[in-house]
């Protein structure tokens, strides 16, 4: 298979974490787009590409995603997930969250669609286990995930006709760097998602066979930590 030949995925917030083992296990037989809004060396080292561009420029990225006629697989994973509650979230905190988790999300695929459509393309949304289980302090974040669920499930309906498939996978906790830094000393690990199960679950999303349509993967961790 050439590289022209393989089919096209763009993975988002792909420079570390879950984002660079989906792409780690897309790179196999796709072309890998990943974007950042910072360097990548491992994603690059993996002889994936890098969009580096801010993912709420929108224009920005409209203007790469129009060099692109046809993509098979569009994976949102970038997302922040810092932990306000009702009580002290602020409406610039609010409007931080949901810019990044939730809008641009919506808004790119928007941009990509044209391109889907020619692929009959597979868009995966990377949700949360916040988006069906309340986690106390963390209102901002839920609500984000809760918000792009929607969004998903309704996309699924509305691009039906145009043969393109639609998977909310959803992991509980898992160990990436972001989990580290917001637990701090606290952090245990043997609790934790192996990101590269997470990734499995987009791959199986990826390869789902013509007749067949997953909607949902919800991925927990062996170890449930009380919450």
């Amino acid at each position: 298979m050439t590289e022209q030949s393989r089919p096209v995925a763009i993975v988002t917030g792909a420079a570390g974490g879950i984002g660079l083992e989906i792409a780690r296990e897309l790179v196999r037989d796709h072309r890998v787009i990943g974007i950042a809004r910072r360097d990548a060396p491992e994603l690059e080292a993996l002889g994936a590409e890098l969009w580096r561009t801010d993912l709420t420029d929108y224009a920005a990225v409209g203007a790469l995603l129009a060099g692109e006629p046809s993509i098979d697989l569009l994976v949102h994973n970038a997302a922040i997930a810092p932990r306000y509650s009702v009580a002290e979230a602020t409406p610039e905190q609010w409007r931080e969250v949901l810019e990044i988790d939730t809008v641009a999300p919506a808004v790119i695929t928007s941009l990509a669609l044209p391109a889907l459509r020619a692929a009959a393309g597979t868009v995966v949304f990377i949700g949360s286990g916040a988006s069906r289980n309340p986690v106390a302090g963390s209102a901002v974040y839920a609500a984000a995930k809760h918000a792009l669920l929607g969004i998903a499930n309704t996309l699924r309906v509305e691009e039906h006709p145009n043969g393109i498939r639609v998977t909310t996978v959803a992991p509980g906790p898992t160990d990436t760097p972001m989990a580290r830094k917001g637990d701090g000393a606290g952090y245990d690990p043997s609790t934790r998602i192996d990101p590269r199960s997470v990734a499995r679950a987009v791959r199986l999303a990826a390869d789902a066979t013509d007749d067949a349509h997953i909607p949902d993967i919800i991925v927990r961790p062996r170890a449930e930590t009380p919450r």
